[in-house]
C-alpha cells in the first residue's frame, strides 16, 4: 500500500522509532551558509542582473558600509557567486559584442542595420522599471519598444537573406543609365528592373533595391553575395554564444546550486574566487553578519530584519502589593524570567514524542546591542571581540539609553529560512514605571523568480535541441544592446573601484540588506498563518514572564494583564458597559438618553 509524501525538514528525525532519534533540544541548528535561503539567493546573482549590481554595489564597491544582521543566510556567499556570476556575464557579452564589431566589417556593414533594434530592445528593461510616467505607460511603451525592435530586426535579417541569395545583384547591363542612380551600389538590387529597357515597373515594388540600400548602406563599396553569408555566419556564431551562455547558467544552477552540492561550502568555486578586496570583506562581511553587535543606521535601525509588523509599547505603573514584600527588580530580573517563559516554546508536547516538526524547536533567543556607527573611523574598529560587548551588553541592559540600546531577541526560521520572524523585546523600570517595548520584524520569502532556479536548469536540460536553437535564436535580436549594457555596468562598477577609494571613508550603516531587496510582499496563506502562531506566542511568554517577575517582587500585576490582553487582541478595553454610551466603527455615532441611569447604546460604524 502506498503512502503520500512527506516533504523533509532538514535534520528532524524521520519517526519516532529510530534508533538513536535526537532529542529536540540536542538537534544542531541550520548553518546559514548552507540555508535554502542562501542558495536562491546565490541563484538569483545568475537569473537578475539588477539584483546582481545591487548586491555587488553595497557588499563590495562601498566597502565603507557595516553589513545588515543576515538572518537565517549567509551574505558572503551570496556576495561570492554576485561576483562570479558578474565575471562570466563580462565574458560572454565582450565575445558576443566582439562578433558583432568583427562581423560589421566581414559583412560589408550589412549588420549595421541590425544594430539599432537591438538598441531598442535592450532599452526595454529601463523603459519598464525606470523610465517616466506611470507604471501603465510604462508597460505600454516597453510592450511597443520591444515589439518594434524585434519587427525591424526580422525586416533586417530578411533583407540580408535576399543578399545572400544572391537576388538583386548585378545588373546585366553595363550602362550606368540601366542602374538607376548615376554611381549607386545598390541599384544593381532593383528585382524589378526590366531587362532591356532598364526602367523599372511602375507598381511601386522596386523600392525593395532601395530599401536594402537605405538599411545596409554606410559607405561607398559595393555589397556582394558573400557579404550576406558571413552577416548571416556572424548571426549564427552569436546564437551559438547566447546558447552556451545559458548552457553554463543551467549547469551552475544545477551543479554547486543544487540541493544536493550546495551545504558544501569547501568545494564551490565561487568561494575560492581571486583577489585580496574579495577576501578581506568576506573576512568582514563573516565577523558583523552574525554577530550580536549591531551596528545600525540611523534612518532603518532594523535594516536587515524584515518589515516591522504590529510594533507596540505598554506602560505600567510599579504599584506595590500590600500583600506581599517587594523586593528589588530591575530590567535584567525581568529579562531572565522571561528567558525560560520562550524557551518553554522549544518543547513539543508530553506524549508527540521525536516526530515533531514544529519550526518552534528551532527558536533562538539571545541578547544584542545595537551601536551607532557614528564616532567611529574605521570599520574595524567596530567592538565585535567578546570582551568589548560584553560590557556594552551589561552597560546598555539598564541604561536605557537612546543610541546605544540592548534587546532581548528573539528569532524563529520558518520555511528553510525563508520566513524569518524576528521578535525584539526591551524593558525599562524607570521613575517607578514599567515600559515593556515589543518590535517583531517579519522577512518574508524569496522572491518566485529566484525560487524557479531549479526549474529552468531542469527545462534547459531537458529541452530538445531545436528548443535550445530556437531559444538561442529569439535572444540575438537583443544580443547586441544587451550587451553593451552588461559592459557599461561593469565599466562603472570598476571605475568606482577606481576613483572612488571608500576603504578610507568614514565607516557607514548598511544601506540596504540583500535579503529585504529579494524579499516578496507578502507571503502565502500557510506562511501569513504561521507568522501569526509565532509571534501570539512569543508574545503571549513575554507577557507572562514580565506579570511573573513583577508578581515575585511584590507588585500589582492587574493593570499589566488588562493591557497586555488589550494589545495582544488589538482592542480597546472596556471595563463596564451599564450606563455608557460608545460608538465603534469609523463612521459611528453615538447618543445618551438624558440624565439617570439609562441602557447603553451601541452603534456600529459602515
Amino acid at each position: 500500500m502506498s503512502t503520500g509524501f512527506v516533504p523533509q525538514q532538514p535534520h528532524h528525525a524521520d519517526s519516532p522509532h529510530s534508533a538513536g532519534a535526537p532529542q529536540p533540544s540536542e538537534l544542531p541548528p541550520d548553518p546559514p551558509h548552507a540555508s535554502e535561503a542562501t542558495r536562491l539567493l546565490c541563484a538569483g546573482t545568475y537569473l537578475d542582473p539588477a539584483y546582481r549590481d545591487r548586491v555587488i554595489d553595497e557588499l563590495y564597491v562601498n566597502q565603507q558600509r557595516f553589513v545588515a544582521p543576515s538572518l537565517g543566510f549567509d551574505a558572503a556567499r551570496v556576495l561570492a557567486h554576485a561576483l562570479r556570476a558578474r565575471h562570466l556575464e563580462l565574458l560572454w557579452a565582450a565575445a558576443i559584442l566582439g562578433l558583432w564589431v568583427v562581423g560589421l566589417p566581414l559583412s560589408g556593414w550589412l549588420l549595421v542595420g541590425l544594430l539599432w533594434p537591438s538598441l531598442l530592445i535592450a532599452l526595454v528593461p529601463w523603459i519598464r522599471d525606470r523610465g517616466p510616467g506611470p507604471q501603465v505607460f510604462r508597460t505600454a511603451c516597453a510592450f511597443l519598444a520591444r515589439w518594434c525592435g524585434r519587427l525591424l530586426f526580422a525586416f533586417g535579417l530578411y533583407l540580408i537573406a535576399n543578399v545572400a541569395a544572391g537576388q538583386d545583384l548585378q545588373s546585366d547591363s553595363d550602362d550606368p543609365a540601366d542602374s538607376g542612380e548615376p554611381g549607386s551600389p545598390y541599384a544593381s538590387y532593383d528585382p524589378y528592373a526590366s531587362s532591356g529597357s532598364g526602367e523599372s515597373d511602375d507598381s511601386g515594388l522596386s523600392g525593395a533595391g532601395d530599401a536594402l540600400g537605405s538599411f545596409a548602406g554606410l559607405g561607398g563599396d559595393e555589397v556582394e553575395t558573400w557579404h550576406g553569408w558571413l552577416a548571416l555566419a556572424v548571426f549564427a556564431l552569436i546564437a551559438l554564444c547566447e546558447a552556451a551562455r545559458r548552457g553554463q547558467f543551467a549547469r551552475v544552477l544545477s551543479a554547486e546550486l543544487s540541493p544536493q552540492r550546495f551545504p558544501d561550502v569547501a568545494n564551490d568555486p565561487a568561494e575560492h574566487g581571486e583577489g585580496a578586496r574579495f577576501r578581506r570583506l568576506r573576512d568582514l562581511i563573516r565577523r558583523e553578519q552574525h554577530a550580536p553587535l549591531i551596528m545600525y543606521d540611523e534612518a532603518a535601525p532594523f535594516r536587515g530584519a524584515g518589515e516591522p509588523y504590529d510594533t507596540w509599547v505598554l506602560t505600567v505603573e510599579l504599584r506595590p502589593d500590600a500583600a506581599k514584600k517587594q523586593q528589588p527588580i530591575n530590567n535584567r530580573a525581568i529579562l531572565e524570567r522571561i528567558r525560560p517563559m520562550l524557551e518553554q516554546l522549544r518543547v513539543p508536547a508530553p506524549h508527540a514524542g521525536t516526530s515533531v516538526r514544529d519550526r518552534l524547536r528551532r527558536l533562538e533567543i539571545d541578547e544584542c546591542v545595537f551601536l551607532p556607527v557614528e564616532g567611529l573611523t574605521s570599520r574595524d574598529q567596530a567592538p565585535y571581540d567578546p570582551g568589548s560587548f560584553e560590557q556594552h551588553r551589561q552597560r546598555s541592559v539598564e541604561e536605557g539609553g537612546e543610541k546605544r540600546r540592548h534587546f532581548l531577541r528573539v528569532r524563529v526560521g520558518g520555511w528553510e529560512e525563508e520566513l524569518v520572524v524576528t521578535v525584539h523585546v526591551r524593558i525599562h523600570t524607570q521613575g517607578r514605571m514599567l515600559v515593556l517595548e515589543v518590535a517583531p520584524h517579519v522577512l518574508t520569502p524569496v522572491d518566485p523568480e529566484f525560487k524557479n532556479a531549479d526549474r529552468i536548469a531542469h527545462r534547459f536540460r531537458t529541452s530538445s535541441g531545436l528548443g535550445k536553437a530556437v531559444a538561442a535564436l529569439l535572444l540575438v535580436p537583443g544580443s547586441a544592446g544587451r550587451a553593451l549594457v552588461t559592459l557599461a555596468r561593469g565599466a562603472g562598477h570598476a571605475w568606482r573601484l577606481l576613483m572612488g577609494d571608500q576603504a578610507r571613508a568614514l565607516p557607514e550603516g548598511p544601506a540596504l540588506s540583500v535579503r529585504e531587496v529579494a524579499a516578496v510582499q507578502t507571503g502565502s496563506t500557510f506562511q501569513e498563518m504561521d507568522v501569526a502562531r509565532y509571534l501570539r506566542g512569543v508574545q503571549e511568554r513575554i507577557g507572562r514572564g514580565v506579570r511573573l517577575a513583577l508578581a515575585e517582587a511584590g507588585y500589582e500585576t492587574g493593570e499589566f494583564v488588562q493591557k497586555i490582553v488589550n494589545v495582544s487582541n488589538g482592542a480597546v478595553h472596556i471595563d463596564r458597559v451599564e450606563g455608557s454610551t460608545f460608538a465603534i466603527g469609523e463612521h459611528a455615532s453615538a447618543t445618551s438618553g438624558g440624565p439617570g441611569p439609562q441602557k447603553g447604546t451601541v452603534s456600529h460604524g459602515t
